[in-house]
């Protein structure tokens, strides 16, 4: 076990401040990029009509689905990228890069076969609505083609990142977003010439801003010394490597499916309830996203730092530098906060909902002034901290057990059994992120969490 000591003089603290925050802001600006892309393509199909966006809203479930397997296999080649960089095998982390790569291109492959050669067998998976139905399958047809390049280009910005070059990846997602953004407006309304092509033109967007950030990652491997991008990596054969990798990263896609159903499930109780709180939860979100989006920088962030650190043998140093970021991490939830709070205002204002919906919008609004604070400290411990380690397993568990165990059947219990009003129903269900601290905080300061997951002459195992 070790003990929680600061060991680091102020003049140390302040240059790994200065390396957090330069690693912070870039992963920052990636996840806004994110958001920004999903509201860009809703603003966009508008002009389309409202059925386009409802089908691109059932169709895009296999973008959704992708993105979920692509999260999980780049935590785990993050995980061990970031230890191994530390320790200077780049050998090692092209290996893992490999393995990412054979089994990301292999669920692409499937859903791309699913998309461009069934697509109407996924749509009625969704709906029955032939219209729906039919646009769906244009979408699919052409989107599909963008899994193929997303696949190869999210793991390898996966290994630059834990390799600390996340500024690169950041210039790579604003030219990918930029291009997005371009694309769609000319396919959409047929600018410059081009065919106007409604829905389609989303998808073609989406398919080529894909390939030219490909064709980036192609670029950026080629002039780099070291992290190099290769399919050829996928046919070296490491057995103890390829069994690490599945350890880690099946975890961190369970926790994340975990954690996604379970907020789908929070809707599912609020959409019982009332057609307005269901409003007012849908404008809750966009906000709060943009509101943790620092938290989850910082989260990023310490996974990386601490990963090299631990990688290269530097326990000591890489628990002081852990409580440095769980500074930063209230500093987040702070910030996040306030900028809940400076946007309830234009929130009340401008969303076109009902007097009722209003009232519970500030309410819920309010209640997420303070619930971010216990998502930045959650986020940066289980996603940063212990997965630095190598530790993926707890967030797993600590999830199912908080979520699943107690905040849904809460939640449950207190709509249809005990039918409190909606609000009370909202908070208790917020209450999530707070009863994990207690487990979260004492796996923290035990130190468990702080394991070297690298192997001694790997490559003798070819």
């Amino acid at each position: 076990m070790f003990i929680m000591k600061e060991k680091i003089t102020t003049t140390e603290k302040k240059d790994f401040y200065r390396k957090a925050i330069g690693l912070t802001w870039p992963i920052v600006i990636q996840n806004l990029l994110s958001a920004f892309i999903s509201s860009a393509d809703v603003i966009m199909l508008n002009f389309v009509g409202q059925k386009a966006i409802a089908a691109v809203s059932l169709a895009s479930q296999a973008n959704s689905l992708l993105f979920m397997f692509l999260y999980g296999i780049s935590a785990g080649a993050g995980m061990l990228c970031a230890q191994y960089y530390g320790k200077g095998d780049l050998k090692a982390i092209h290996v893992i890069e490999g393995i990412a790569l054979k089994i990301s291109i292999s669920v692409a492959v499937i859903l791309f076969i699913i998309g461009f050669f069934a697509p109407r067998y996924f749509m009625l998976a969704f709906t029955s609505d032939p219209e729906l139905v039919e646009l769906g399958i244009i979408y699919l047809r052409v989107v599909s083609f963008s899994f193929l390049f997303w696949s190869i280009s999210e793991v390898y910005k996966a290994v630059l990142r834990s390799a600390t070059r996340v500024t690169v990846c950041t210039v790579v997602n604003v030219i990918a977003f930029t291009c997005n953004i371009i694309f769609n407006t000319i396919f959409i309304f047929g600018l410059f010439g081009a065919p106007k092509l409604g829905i389609m033109g989303v998808a073609l967007g989406t398919t080529l801003s894909r390939f030219i950030e490909l064709i980036c990652c192609i670029v950026i491997s080629i002039r780099s010394k070291n992290v190099k991008l290769s399919l050829r990596f996928m046919f070296i054969k490491n057995d103890l490597l390829f069994k690490d990798f599945v350890k880690l990263s099946v975890p961190a896609l369970l926790n994340d499916v975990v954690w996604g159903l379970a907020f789908t499930m929070y809707s599912v109780i609020l959409g019982h309830l009332s057609s307005d709180v269901v409003a007012a939860n849908a404008v809750v979100s966009v906000v709060r996203n943009f509101g943790t989006v620092l938290c989850f920088g910082v989260g990023s962030a310490t996974s990386i730092i601490l990963g090299n650190e631990i990688g290269e043998g530097k326990m000591d140093t890489a628990m002081d530098h852990a409580r440095c970021m769980m500074r930063l991490t209230v500093l987040s939830g702070i910030i996040g906060g306030v900028i809940v709070f400076l946007v309830m205002p234009f929130a009340l204002v401008y969303a076109d909902l009902t007097e009722t919906a209003k009232g519970y919008l500030k309410i819920m609004l309010l209640i997420n002034t303070y619930y971010i604070m216990g998502t930045a400290v959650n986020t940066t411990l289980i996603t940063g901290v212990f997965r630095s380690g190598g530790d993926s397993r707890f967030g797993f568990i600590c999830d199912i057990i908080d979520m699943w165990c107690y905040a849904v059947p809460l939640g449950l219990i207190s709509a249809f059994v005990l039918k409190l009003p909606v609000m009370w129903v909202y908070f208790l269900l917020c209450t999530d992120e707070f009863v994990k601290w207690p487990w979260v905080l004492k796996h923290y300061r035990s130190g468990k969490w702080i394991k070297n997951i690298t192997r001694d002459n790997i490559m003798e195992w070819y």
